[in-house]
């Protein structure tokens, strides 16, 4: 049926009907959403069920009317209803954001359509399943704070986080943040100043209470929605008026959760902003395992079978255990494209010969090709599609692997060490010595070198990426500066800190390479595409995409020029430990002789009241792999 939107209506009609058959009003919005039931009503508005008749599949989709009947706040909070889709549109695309997909006014009334998100919220999950473990609760955490981060990234701040507005998606078990209709503008509301407070009371931060939301205020607000899913009790319930302070653990009931996880809840709880933690990352590297720790332990023996074993919804335990004295039971975090944990996999037995270890989750998969001697290498797979590339033309991918960090120098040197280019490049040619650093000073000749002989190694079509298929990875389905939103900082990236774009603040300049694995991925996986090592692409350089030939516009797997070893100009993409934040976004883009190995870059640096001198920067050369599926 078709829910007419007429607010004095409200009639059910056949859902062929253009018209309301009782009051006449228009039934599509756009002529293309369609409402198909009221689902609720709240705040500024009602919300609808809908589908969107625009598309052969006519695939659902939410309508936000905005109802509104205070005189005295209409303005504001009109207002407030039309931020929601600038700070959705502002925010660009993430795949645990409801996407907009249009605003607009028809016969006197405001209205939001929105992608709909199939599943349950927490408070639906924790009323069907009880209390979360701690486990979960980290899970969670894992889950949604990369999702925050995105949003704080993008200077907005959601004021709204409760259970009620994290759905735990249906089709692929992944958080999405919802509701961002009281989501903060540059200054205080007039809403506000008015005595009306955004958000829900129990989860405010004190400065939220005194209408000064700032970023930490989304941290105290997830942090209570943690300890309300730990206890199953309303956070009413969970703080002391007379101690001043939560008292959350009085009532786990027995539930054992670890002591530096209490450290950790407490300190998102904390309601003087000196002591609560002021950032997303601050929480991550609490609470997420050392990257060493979570690499899957890696052998040159067979791994024959890989099983999912669904168990984050469960508080169970894998055991590791010995079988037999020439066997091993081992098991290895499932990860998505976030890198989150979304399950283990039980990968069988350890044999004696060598094989490629295959794991998938729905879309989100990686390789693990043996490079022999226990070194590996792993490979996230990049979905086909589409993105625009730089800010000038749509490109088509078809899916590919592609490294998940840059070739290491451990990598290099299994491969590399009886090619004849050892006599070129040494056995390591890097400025900055370690297995799990990046290998760099290398040239696109050493690189194209490298892929040739991995190729023969695993049998595989192994080369370096093209530029688009690099910038397509690196972004990751989002439109912004970085994976991570239109800004960095030294503590997800390395490059040069000391010199940051417009006017953020400054960071550490570790003036070298950091291992491949450090920081976090981005949302398909990948480590490190902004800064520490500028990484090769195989197509020739050109100054500007005007002269990009149509067929290669249309196939973003096709190199632009020739790839022959040679002096021709290569594409650098990623920037390096050396560069400022703005030169490693993911559309920079530099052109490199294919000989050259590193950049020297002389320029002239001159501090207050003393003489200029001429500072001398190194940007890294190195490279990722890709593989092309047959």
């Amino acid at each position: 049926m078709s829910n007419c939107l007429c607010l004095a209506c409200d009639r059910l009609n056949p859902i062929t009907t253009e018209f309301c058959t009782q009051c006449g009003s228009k039934l599509q919005i756009q002529d293309r959403y369609r409402a198909l039931k009221a689902i609720g009503q709240g705040g500024f508005g009602k919300t609808f069920l809908a589908q969107d008749e625009g598309k052969p599949s006519q695939p659902r989709c939410v309508i936000k009317q905005f109802l509104y009947d205070d005189p005295a706040t209409l303005r504001e909070a009109q207002r407030l209803f039309e931020q929601e889709a600038v700070r959705l549109d502002d925010l660009g695309k993430h795949n645990q954001i409801p996407e907009l997909l249009a605003h607009c006014e028809q016969e006197g009334r405001q209205y939001l359509v929105q992608e709909f998100i199939d599943g349950e919220n927490l408070l639906q999950e924790l009323n069907r399943a009880g209390r979360f473990s701690e486990a979960k609760i980290k899970d969670l955490l894992l889950d949604l704070l990369p999702v925050l981060q995105f949003i704080h990234t993008g200077q907005v701040i959601h004021r709204y986080i409760k259970p009620e507005n994290i759905i735990r998606r249906r089709s692929d078990g992944k958080l999405v943040l919802v509701d961002f209709g009281a989501a903060k503008m540059a200054s205080k509301t007039a809403l506000a100043k008015t005595g009306t407070l955004i958000g829900t009371f129990e989860y405010m931060a004190p400065e939220q209470e005194r209408g000064n939301a700032i970023f930490a205020s989304d941290i105290y607000a997830l942090g209570v929605t943690c300890i309300y899913l730990l206890t199953n009790c309303e956070p009413k319930y969970l703080f002391s008026d007379h101690e001043d302070k939560w008292v959350w653990q009085d009532f786990l009931n027995g539930d054992i959760v670890s002591a530096n996880f209490k450290i950790t809840l407490d300190k998102m709880l904390e309601k003087a902003l000196i002591k609560r933690y002021q950032a997303v990352y601050e929480i991550l590297q609490e609470i997420h395992p050392r990257h060493k720790n979570q690499k899957t332990q890696t052998s040159s023996k067979n791994i024959p079978h890989a099983q999912f074993v669904n168990t984050p919804n469960q508080n169970k335990q894998l055991q590791h255990q010995i079988l037999e004295s020439n066997f091993e039971y081992i098991t290895a975090r499932a990860v998505d494209d976030d890198n989150n944990l979304v399950g283990w996999l039980t990968l069988g037995l350890i044999t004696k010969t060598r094989v490629e270890t295959v794991v998938k989750k729905n879309k989100n998969s990686y390789i693990r090709e043996d490079l022999g001697n226990g070194v590996t290498m792993d490979f996230m797979w990049i979905p086909a599609g589409k993105f625009w590339m730089g800010n000038d033309h749509e490109v088509t991918l078809n899916g590919f692997w592609m490294g998940r960090h840059t070739v290491t120098q451990g990598q290099w040197q299994a491969l590399m060490k009886n090619n004849f280019w050892r006599r070129l490049t040494g056995n390591n040619p890097s400025q900055f010595k370690g297995a799990n650093l990046p290998v760099e000073r290398v040239s696109w000749n050493h690189a194209t070198e490298f892929c040739k002989v991995l190729s023969q190694k695993i049998n595989k079509p192994a080369r370096l990426p093209t530029e688009a298929e690099w910038e397509y990875a690196c972004s990751a389905g989002t439109r912004t500066l970085f994976s991570f939103g239109n800004a960095i900082s030294t503590d997800i990236a390395n490059y040069k800190g000391t010199s940051p774009y417009n006017q953020l603040p400054k960071g550490k300049y570790r003036e070298r390479t950091v291992d491949a694995e450090s920081f976090y991925p981005n949302q398909w996986g990948l480590y490190q595409m902004h800064g520490n090592v500028w990484e090769w692409c195989l197509d020739e350089w050109h100054h500007s995409f005007d002269t990009k030939p149509l067929r290669i516009k249309q196939n973003g797997n096709e190199p632009w020029g020739n790839s022959i070893y040679g002096r021709a100009y290569r594409v650098l993409k990623g920037g390096s430990w050396g560069n400022s934040d703005i030169q490693c976004s993911s559309k920079n883009r530099i052109g490199k002789k294919g000989t050259e190995v590193e950049s020297l870059v002389y320029r002239e640096e001159k501090e207050l009241f003393s003489e200029a001198k001429i500072v001398r920067d190194i940007e890294s050369h190195g490279f990722r792999v890709v593989i092309q599926p047959n």
